[in-house]
């Protein structure tokens, strides 16, 4: 009996381990599972290997006839290639974008600091000791119904310059050149194709053969007639992941969405007339600028309804996020509540010291009564 219930205990040992073993496979393939697309268009890569967009930065130019998108991925995974396809309303040119654009977009849109001062002193001012030194933690051939305008080789990208009268006929087009797009996408193309939009069909080709896409690629720039300021994003529809949106917008006025597209509500955390200069200035021209830089998430990719158009807003209201830094109030360089305290202490021994002295001096004014 002893010995049959030790076999059961084992067995039953077994079964639960091999349960945890499963749910944590399960759970390894979930975390590995890339997303399908980013909000530049879709990104596809060979089934077997994995690829995630761990961020996308886009920089986006409207001066009320020609739009300019400059994108900058952030990618991690196994695939050693991948390509996504990007919708535009008109014919595009491409070329390289300059990798200092976004570090100098994110230097103009750091939040303003501004010092706060406290009175009494806390932990890690004197006499207390620090309990905690942490600081705080500080996005060429030709097919049925296939047009090519273009192609070229820019950096690690093969880039394709598409028109197309049938989606089937563009995605057919684009898998017998190597991008390899799912059947799916057709479906997605089809508003654009209704519209006659073109295309861009980039494909990563490192100079390294087999090495695995990652850190941050280099920026792609693509320029485009448009009387209107709209920002691709009905493929990432197609996406399996939440995504989410990074833009700034440098227009002649403050822009923002027409609508939420699916997503949820866009935040601005910069709005304000710049001087560009450097990459900045390049991209957005020498004259004054309204800079609006906006984040947008989408927890459930398929609720997206279509392309973010942007508008100008009523009013050009200046924006800019404020982190507060914290800091003892001093008086020459002494904390105040050490000045006040001495004060108070002079004062109380002023007070008392007069009391006294008032008193002394009633004793002494009161008469010694006569004996007679």
């Amino acid at each position: 009996m002893v010995t049959g219930a030790a076999a059961m205990a084992r067995t039953g040992r077994r079964r639960v381990l091999l349960v945890v073993l499963v749910l944590l496979a399960v759970q390894l393939v979930s975390l590995a599972r890339p997303a399908y697309a980013c909000g530049c268009g879709a990104m596809v890569h060979d089934p077997k290997t994995t690829m995630a967009v761990n961020r996308e930065t886009s920089a986006v130019r409207w001066d009320g006839r020609t739009e300019q998108i400059v994108m900058s991925l952030t990618v991690d995974g196994s695939a050693p290639d991948a390509a996504w396809i990007m919708p535009v309303p008109h014919r595009a040119t491409v070329e390289l974008g300059d990798p200092d654009l976004f570090d100098q977009l994110s230097a103009l849109t750091e939040p303003a600091v501004e010092q706060r001062h406290y009175f009494w002193p806390r932990n890690g001012d004197w006499p207390f000791q620090d309990a905690d030194g942490a600081g705080a933690p500080p996005p060429g051939a030709r097919g049925p119904g296939v047009g090519v305008v273009g192609r070229e080789r820019l950096g690690p990208f093969d880039v394709a310059r598409l028109t197309a009268t049938d989606p089937r006929a563009l995605r057919n087009w684009l898998t017998s050149q190597g991008f390899h797009l799912p059947s799916s996408l057709a479906t997605e193309l089809r508003p654009y194709v209704t519209q006659r939009w073109e295309y861009v069909a980039i494909r990563l080709a490192p100079a390294e053969r087999h090495r695995p896409l990652t850190g941050t690629l280099d920026p792609l720039h693509l320029s485009f007639a448009s009387d209107r300021l709209v920002y691709p994003m009905r493929l990432s529809r197609l996406a399996k992941t939440p995504q989410s949106l990074g833009l700034y917008v440098l227009a002649p006025h403050r822009m923002e969405p027409r609508s939420a597209i699916g997503g949820t509500r866009p935040e601005v955390f910069y709005a304000g007339r710049i001087k560009p200069q450097g990459a900045v200035r390049d991209l957005g021209g020498s004259g004054g600028t309204f800079l609006t830089a906006i984040d947008q998430s989408f927890p459930q990719p398929q609720r997206i309804t279509g392309d973010h158009e942007l508008r100008p807003a009523a009013h050009d209201t200046p924006f800019q996020r404020v982190r507060y830094t914290d800091a003892l109030l001093k008086v020459g360089g002494i904390p105040a509540w050490i000045l006040t305290l001495f004060g108070a202490l002079l004062l109380l021994a002023a007070t008392v010291g007069a009391a006294a002295a008032i008193a002394l001096r009633a004793r002494r004014r009161v008469p010694t009564p006569s004996t007679g």
